[in-house]
């Protein structure tokens, strides 16, 4: 089939040299200097209150555990990871539907579990279950993926957590699902044909929708969260003014507008101030002084913080080290000793490629707010677990590319 032919060429099959490293360097110190900047970039935005003054301590910390873990996921063959995916992925549905029983509601949406000493967001490490059992079910033979049945399974597996997510709500996390899902088969060699018709569909939805929302009356519009319609609104820079309104009227939903868009504008600025080299560790005036939220700036926010305080350079030495990542994951794919390998590779590239994309183009007003962190930038115990557990699936497919 023509996708699976184009797959070969993207992802080649590499013959390994004897005289290659065990573990892929490269990777690690990206990985390693990524964390050095996030805790210090942590501790200059979290330091302008003292409530927050030691969330970088919370960082290393969190850093310590899922490099832990991570080293265990290396010392296992990611083949025996894989006879566990089936088990891996019911335990986070279940947990994702838990959510809904007994989750702490945050910021509008129920996303977390508390356990007392810690609180955890199972929609991450649904993430990395989504993989394995995407990985182990499209590592079958080639004409069993020419199936319909098999492409329609794989697109359950996929829009199953897709689904539970999107109705924490948190529609920034479910919609990662379907650029991994849809790769994943496509490297696997789904025909063509199928991926399309879903995008074409796809597409046709989410065009109706966004004609719903941002034109259509409000009797007639499709019942999203407020916080949804609103940062879609700021998005497309649609007016949030009612038709026929009162000057009252008006005026209130002026002030909600300049309200709902304070973050992205404020982020923008810090972004656009830093100039060529920045303003200096810690002397970011939008931070220190507020302009730019204190309860984002070290999560969703903390690319604008580094642009501010260490400007263009800043910035390109930080999506230099996020591209090093990306292109030894697509090595490491290319040389996997077999398409399960492979699968899992693509999978964690394409997870890592995504939060990248969308968190930064949140940050330069390119994409709207999703609440999708940095991986290891971003403050927070589950993300910052689950990037280095997936960062430990790679080095495991590199360490075994191999064939035994």
């Amino acid at each position: 089939m023509i996708s699976s032919k184009l797959a070969n060429k993207v992802f080649p099959k590499s013959k390994i040299n004897g005289s290659e490293g065990l573990v892929d360097w490269v990777l690690v110190i990206s990985i390693l200097a990524l964390m050095v900047v996030g805790v210090f970039f942590i501790y200059s935005a979290s330091t302008a209150t003292d409530l927050n003054s030691r969330l970088f301590l919370k960082q290393i910390i969190f850093y310590a555990l899922g490099a832990g873990v991570a080293v265990v996921f290396c010392m296992v063959d990611y083949a025996t990871i894989s006879r566990w995916a089936i088990v891996f992925y019911w335990v986070t549905v279940g947990l994702l539907i838990a959510v809904f029983l007994v989750g702490t509601k945050r910021f509008g949406a129920t996303r977390w579990i508390d356990l007392g000493f810690i609180q955890f967001q199972p929609s991450e490490f649904a993430k990395l279950a989504f993989i394995a059992m995407q990985a182990n079910y499209l590592s079958r033979p080639a004409e069993e993926l020419r199936l319909p049945r098999v492409f329609l399974k794989s697109l359950g597996l996929t829009l199953l957590p897709f689904v539970l997510i999107l109705k924490e709500p948190d529609l920034g996390s479910a919609l990662l699902f379907i650029p991994m899902g849809l790769v994943m088969m496509f490297v696997a060699g789904t025909p063509l044909k199928f991926l399309l018709r879903f995008l074409g569909g796809a597409g046709l939805l989410i065009t109706l929708l966004l004609v719903d929302i941002l034109f259509a009356p409000p009797s007639w519009q499709i019942k999203l969260e407020d916080y949804q319609r609103h940062r879609l609104l700021v998005y497309f820079g649609k007016d949030f003014t009612p038709r026929d309104s009162t000057p009252a009227e008006r005026q209130r939903a002026r002030d909600l507008q300049r309200q709902k868009s304070y973050n992205v504008d404020q982020a923008l600025i810090s972004v656009g101030s830093g100039g060529l080299t920045g303003k200096g560790w810690q002397q970011g005036t939008q931070n220190s002084l507020g302009y730019l939220p204190r309860a984002v700036a070290h999560n969703d926010f903390i690319f604008s913080v580094i642009a501010e305080e260490k400007g263009f350079l800043g910035s390109v030495t930080v999506l230099t080290l996020y591209g090093l990542i990306l292109f030894s994951g697509i090595k490491i794919a290319g040389q996997a000793r077999d398409r399960l390998g492979k699968l899992l590779a693509v999978g964690v590239v394409t997870l890592l490629f995504s939060h990248v994309f969308i968190n930064i183009g949140m940050n330069i007003r390119l994409m709207p707010v999703t609440g999708i962190p940095l991986p290891l930038l971003s403050y927070g115990g589950s993300s910052v677990l689950c990037s280095l557990i997936a960062i430990g699936i790679l080095q495991n497919v590199h360490i075994y590319r191999r064939s035994y």
